[in-house]
C-alpha cells in the first residue's frame, strides 16, 4: 500500500531524514519509533507533502506522492493527523467533522457522520458544542474522526497519545486496531510510547538521527532487549 524508498529530507542545511526505506503493508499498523529528534515527524510530513524530499520518494499504490500537490493528498486516499490536536475551536464538533470531507465532495452524509459518532460516542454527545469545550482526549478523537470522514486508505497518525491520560490512550489505540481489522485501513503510527505502539502494531520501523536502524515484526522488536534499551526506552 505505502512504500518509502530512499527518502531524504532537509531543513536548510540539516539533514532530518537520510535514505529511509520501508513498506507499510495494506491493512496493517506500522509503528515508527525512535527518540526525540530521530526524524519520525519529518517522515510523516515528507510522505504527506508538507516537507518536500531532497531525494527519494513515497508511493501510494505505485503513485508517486512527490508529484501530488499537498492539497490533493486527502483526495487520493492519504490522511495525515499531525501532533498537536489541531481543531478550529470556534466551530462546533460537527462543523469540524464536516471539514474532513472537503476533499471528497458529496461524501458528508448522515450515514458517515453517524458512523463517526458511533466510533466516538462522546463526539455525538457534543456535536453542537464549540470545539473549545473539549478535553485533550476528546480533541484527539475529533481530529482522528475528521480524518476518517475523508475515507482514507492510509492514515498517518503523529503522536496520538501525547499528553493524554492512560485510559484515553488505550481507548484510542484500541479503536485504531479495530479500524485496521474491520475495515482494512492502513496506519502509519508515530509514537513516543514505544511499548503501547508495538502492542497494537503489526510491524515496526526504528529511526535514529534520521536513519533507519531496523524494521521488523512488532513482536520481534518488543522482545529484542538490546534494541529496546538502545532506541525504544523501555
Amino acid at each position: 500500500m505505502l512504500t518509502v524508498r530512499d527518502l531524504t529530507a532537509h531543513y536548510g542545511p540539516v539533514r532530518a531524514l537520510d535514505g529511509v526505506s520501508f513498506t507499510a503493508p495494506r491493512g496493517q499498523v506500522t509503528a515508527v519509533l525512535g527518540a526525540n529528534g530521530a526524524g519520525k515527524t519529518t517522515l510523516l510530513r515528507t510522505i504527506s507533502g508538507l516537507v518536500r524530499p531532497s531525494r527519494g520518494t513515497a508511493l501510494l499504490d505505485e503513485r508517486d506522492l512527490g508529484r501530488v500537490p499537498v492539497e490533493d493528498m486527502a483526495g487520493i486516499g492519504l490522511a495525515h493527523v499531525p501532533e498537536g490536536r489541531g481543531v478550529i475551536t470556534q466551530l462546533t464538533v460537527e462543523e469540524n467533522l464536516r471539514l474532513g470531507a472537503l476533499a471528497r465532495p458529496g461524501r458528508v452524509t448522515a450515514t458517515n457522520l453517524d458512523r463517526a459518532y458511533a466510533l466516538f460516542p462522546v463526539l455525538g454527545d457534543r456535536r453542537a458544542k464549540p470545539a473549545h469545550v473539549l478535553s485533550g482526549g476528546e480533541r484527539q478523537m475529533l481530529v482522528i474522526a475528521r480524518a476518517l470522514l475523508a475515507e482514507p486508505a492510509v492514515l498517518l497518525l503523529d503522536e496520538p497519545s501525547l499528553g493524554l491520560a492512560p485510559r484515553v490512550v488505550v481507548q484510542i489505540f484500541d479503536l485504531v486496531r479495530d479500524l485496521v481489522e474491520t475495515e482494512g485501513l492502513t496506519v502509519v503510527l508515530v509514537e513516543q510510547n514505544a511499548r503501547s505502539a508495538l502492542s497494537i502494531a503489526d510491524r515496526g520501523v526504528v529511526l535514529h538521527l534520521g536513519r533507519l536502524v531496523v524494521q521488523d515484526a512488532a513482536a520481534e522488536l518488543a522482545t529484542d532487549d538490546t534494541l529496546r534499551h538502545a532506541y525504544l526506552g523501555f
